[in-house]
């Protein structure tokens, strides 16, 4: 049995989780979050297994390290583990399984920051401040691309000169490891046939399954392509983006950062990137009730085409924050989806059962908690100690 502390880095906040686990046991230990990053109210949370009754809260100082804080905040509540798993967004072509970090690794993954510079450089710096604090404690990474390396090459493949494939220019997908929790969690039998797992939630995307394997999604080559998103527009124009920078309006930095943290429902309602504060204002704000109807709409745009691409549709499945925990969000994607096949129950969907499809349709309707954390850290466990395990047996 080991323990694995598991974290996931993104941009605004870091998420962890503490499990134990062996070949036949999983057990969340712990979960807890540090956010707002870099903001003066930023906060260390840990909580219990279940993610409720907080067992210690503490605001950061001004010039305290986010890692730092929390690896001393565990440290002082006698909370040990025997490795650490990290997701990374990108993996790129050289990287598809996970991999435990060494001095090569750690030089690869540098390379490739330049594909995702909102992500990669902070959680290449956690992994270094760790490797830091604790030397001998094992670490090992889990890709978010590496789920959809197995796609059809036609739907990798972006419409550019030739060389830019071999330079590694292609549709790679994200959110993976909510994608592989989804599918282990469902099962064989669950994934049978035709399927659309729609992530939704500051970051979205939508893909495309056939028997639990992937065939298509919507993010690109970065996490700013697809669907509309908080903060980020997802598929645009790039004649967008040329007049922009040709008639000046945006330096290529000042562009980066209105792509990354000013787009998406953010920047359509100028209020905010939170669906929940979008939807109790958009009776009485026009800008508000924009954003979500683009939203929905995009969202619905791309169940359609990645339908067409499986040719049908036997499972729809919501999933991420808004997935999860927005029941009108959900019902107003699947309104006029009728024929694919798709009708929601309304009883069911406003409870957020775990099937939220009427009875008397084709497609099965369902909404799972995506546990992103648990993949990490059986991944972890899988590439730092069950070789070892088998050894001994």
């Amino acid at each position: 049995m080991k323990r694995i502390l598991s974290i996931d880095r993104g941009s605004s906040s870091i998420k962890f989780a503490v499990y134990e686990i062996g070949a036949a046991h999983e057990q969340r230990v712990l979960v807890g979050g540090v956010e707002p990053l870099g903001a003066a109210n930023a906060t260390v949370r840990i909580c219990d297994e279940r993610g409720a009754d907080p067992q210690e809260t503490r605001r950061l100082l001004g010039d305290a390290k986010p890692v730092a804080a929390l690896l001393g905040l565990l440290h002082e509540l006698g909370v040990n583990f025997d490795a650490v798993g990290h997701r990374l967004v990108y993996g790129g072509l050289a990287h598809e399984a996970p991999a435990r970090v060494t001095t090569e690794l750690m030089a690869s993954l540098a390379k490739l920051v330049p594909f995702d510079p909102l992500h990669m450089p902070d959680a290449l710096a956690t992994i270094h401040e760790i490797e830091t604090a604790l030397p001998n404690l094992p670490q090992a990474v889990c890709f978010d691309t590496a789920f959809h390396r197995r796609m059809p090459a036609v739907a990798q493949r972006l419409p550019l000169p030739r060389e830019l494939w071999s330079e590694g220019i292609r549709r790679f997908g994200f959110h993976g490891l909510s994608y592989e929790s989804i599918v282990r969690g469902l099962g064989e039998e669950g994934t049978r046939g035709r399927m659309i797992v729609a992530h939704l939630g500051n970051g979205a995307s939508l893909a495309a399954m056939q028997d639990g394997r992937p065939v298509d999604t919507t993010m690109g080559l970065s996490p700013l392509g697809g669907i509309m998103m908080g903060t980020r527009p997802g598929d645009l124009d790039p004649g967008v983006l040329l007049y922009l920078l040709r008639e000046g309006r945006y330096k290529p930095a000042e562009l980066d950062e209105v792509l990354t943290q000013r787009s998406g429902l953010l920047g359509v309602s100028h209020i905010s990137a939170d669906v929940r504060t979008l939807l109790a204002r958009r009776a009485d704000d026009v800008a508000a009730a924009e954003a979500i109807e683009l939203f929905v709409y995009l969202a619905k745009k791309s169940i359609g085409a990645l339908a067409a691409v499986l040719g049908g549709l036997d499972t729809l499945v919501f999933t991420g924050g808004i997935g999860e925990h927005a029941p009108v969000i959900r019902w107003e994607i699947a309104d006029g989806l009728a024929y694919l096949g798709v009708k929601l129950d309304p009883a069911r969907n406003a409870a957020g059962a775990a099937v939220i499809s009427a009875n008397d349709v084709g497609v099965i309707a369902r909404v799972i908690a995506t546990n992103e954390t648990l993949m990490v850290a059986r991944h972890a466990w899988t590439t730092l100690f069950s070789a070892s395990v088998n050894a001994r047996r």
